[in-house]
């Protein structure tokens, strides 16, 4: 038996849009607990790149590449994965876009794009790895929804709409495969320093705004996700389920 309830050697966690960002930190944390990591993306080098670094550091990883949009691509991917690497216990669906306009202006493109990649490529995923979880009768699901899973502003709709259905998706899936000791939960980041929001962090009016509307006065650092992802991978979360966990530095509850 493991020491410690937060150990995940012998557990293999795929986590989608890893190559940077989160879902590079997030993939990072889990390997740091003894998973054997696969990283997802779909520009090769970029994996290859982001694998090499949590190599050097001593810890297992892999590269898997594909859309998370293409069922038949996912589905394929999921299979090699387990051909080489075993099951995968863990799925982390972090994969996911934004575009920002007026609703009014909002092309059918952009907001086909931003559903699928945020909101049914959760979905796709899940039900890729799911025969195997359900075979093992265990599993981790973490899905990323996202401060807009819960609030909103102007000029991102589409993303609001998509990632309230994330953490609806976390509900559903979560009462449905609880008999199968699948856990399902998601955790909502507020504003983090990534490379998705660089344009925001570079708007002066909106860093100062994010800083002052937010009570630790900051945006979130990537690495401080990750403690959140390897709780809910591990067994110490074995009893929680169809939770969304804010992580933004309080912004969500203060005035």
């Amino acid at each position: 038996m493991s020491a410690t309830p937060f150990d995940l050697t012998g557990r293999v966690a795929l986590v989608t849009g890893a190559s940077r960002g989160l879902g590079f930190a997030i993939a990072r944390g889990l390997a740091q607990a003894g998973a054997t990591v696969l990283l997802n993306g779909r520009k090769p080098a970029e994996l290859d790149a982001a694998a090499a670094k949590l190599r050097a550091e001593g810890l297992a990883a892999d590269v898997s590449v594909f859309d998370v949009t293409q069922r038949d691509a996912v589905r394929a991917a999921v299979d090699a994965v387990a051909a080489q690497h075993g099951q995968v216990d863990i799925l982390v669906n972090n994969a996911g876009i934004q575009r920002r306009g007026p609703l009014v202006d909002f092309t059918a493109r952009d907001w086909d794009d931003i559903v699928a990649t945020n909101l049914t490529a959760p979905f796709i995923v899940s039900q890729a790895v799911l025969p195997g979880m359900i075979a093992a009768r265990r599993g981790k699901i973490i899905h990323i929804a996202s401060l807009m899973s819960e609030l909103a502003r102007p000029t991102v709709v589409p993303y609001t709409a998509a990632k309230g259905g994330v953490r609806q998706l976390t509900r559903g899936m979560a009462v449905e495969l609880a008999p199968y000791g699948i856990q399902v939960n998601a955790i909502a980041p507020g504003y983090f320093a990534t490379e998705m929001n660089r344009a925001l962090i570079d708007n002066a009016e909106f860093n100062a705004w994010v800083c002052k509307r937010t009570p630790a006065g900051r945006w979130g650092d990537p690495p401080e996700i990750a403690g959140l992802a390897v709780f809910l991978a591990s067994s110490a979360a074995d009893y929680m389920t169809g939770q969304m966990l804010v992580m933004d530095g309080g912004m969500s509850v203060a005035l």
